[in-house]
């Protein structure tokens, strides 16, 4: 019987050499391809890195060059939303369009019959399908910037990291040697340097000053444009007040930045479009779920409720809301699919 090829994604950490390893183990015909991205300083021994791993793998390596396609569809967006008053999440555009989209045709193209990645999340087959699941270590769970996956992509995609811990994923890689066991894990957005988002916007949008008012309207100051602003923000706000003040607020059709106390983040109910159901079809009817505003978030029991978007409604109020950003629906550990937040209510 012929052994299932397999080209998993390596970006040069330990989590995407682990996952070739296993899969090698497993039976597989591995290969490895490296999507590159966005310049990267760092380049040259990423590669030799990678080369190295594979080699001592006996697998073969390839890189692909989609950094144009990236700029369009991530780096466009991310900008474009910025300017909207809006705060996206680059990864999960970037996992649609991208690394399950464009990277994962390129490798069927090739004649391989999956994808795989270094993600935490689990992929169960069901009578009727796929579903994704929630990774078994809690702490690394990756899942909610998977939401966006269907019925297409899970049927070519495998995640073997999704039942094992950071630590036990860390052991394989010592007992293999493999040389990106030393490699630090990045935790920031890949293209923007030092994590210095006000600087990297800057190049793409002109910031616009406008009035930073409170919830009544009342005028406490001025900004120097909304995208260097996200709700929930209290530092930089440069003003004199006997409470903190947070940005509660990006009014971008008036150019304001609304700001007020902690108890005015709150919200029991958002409205969320762009939807997406990994099962490809929406839930019937009211239904029990839990939700992630982002990604650090605690889940939150809530309502769904769907129409020609999906209504949340909290059972206890949730700080800090963010327009652009995702909510990600869940029910027992299953990733039911999700959406991008447009508008919060009381």
């Amino acid at each position: 019987m012929p052994q299932k090829r397999v080209a998993v994604a390596m970006s040069g950490g330990v989590d995407s050499s682990v996952t070739a390893a296993l899969l090698k183990q497993a039976g597989y015909e591995v290969s490895g391809i490296h999507a590159r991205l966005w310049p990267d300083p760092d380049l040259k021994s990423t590669i030799s890195e990678l080369k190295r791993t594979c080699q001592l793998l006996d697998i073969p390596f390839q890189q692909v060059d989609l950094a144009k396609e990236f700029r369009r569809l991530v780096v466009d967006y991310f900008s474009q939303e910025y300017s909207r008053g809006r705060t996206p999440n680059p990864c999960i555009v970037c996992n649609q369009r991208v690394k399950f989209g464009l990277l994962l045709d390129r490798a069927l193209e090739a004649g391989a019959e999956y994808l795989a990645t270094g993600h935490y999340a689990r992929i169960e087959s069901v009578p009727d399908g796929y579903r994704l699941r929630q990774a078994t270590d809690q702490d690394k769970d990756q899942s909610y910037f998977l939401y966006t996956l269907g019925q297409k992509q899970l049927e070519h995609l495998l995640l073997p990291l999704g039942e094992l811990s950071k630590e036990k994923v860390r052991k394989i890689a010592g007992e293999l040697g493999l040389p990106t066991l030393s490699r630090s894990e990045s935790q920031d957005v890949c293209f923007i340097p030092d994590n210095d988002y006000r600087s990297f916007i800057a190049q793409y949008i002109s910031f616009q000053p406008g009035d930073i008012v409170d919830i009544k309207g009342k005028m406490l100051g001025q900004h120097n444009g909304l995208a260097q602003y996200t709700v929930g923000q209290r530092q930089g706000l440069e003003l004199t007040s006997t409470e903190p003040l947070y940005v509660i607020e990006l009014d971008a059709a008036n150019n304001r930045l609304v700001v007020g106390s902690k108890d005015q983040l709150l919200h029991s109910v958002l409205l969320a479009s762009q939807l997406n159901w990994v099962s490809g079809k929406a839930p019937a009817g009211p239904v029990s779920i839990t939700a992630k505003v982002r990604y650090k978030a605690p889940e939150a029991a809530a309502e769904l409720h769907i129409n020609d978007r999906a209504e949340v409604r909290f059972d206890e109020p949730q700080q800090a809301i963010a327009p652009g950003q995702s909510v990600v629906f869940y029910q027992d550990e299953v990733v039911l699919g999700g959406g991008i937040i447009d508008a919060v209510l009381h």
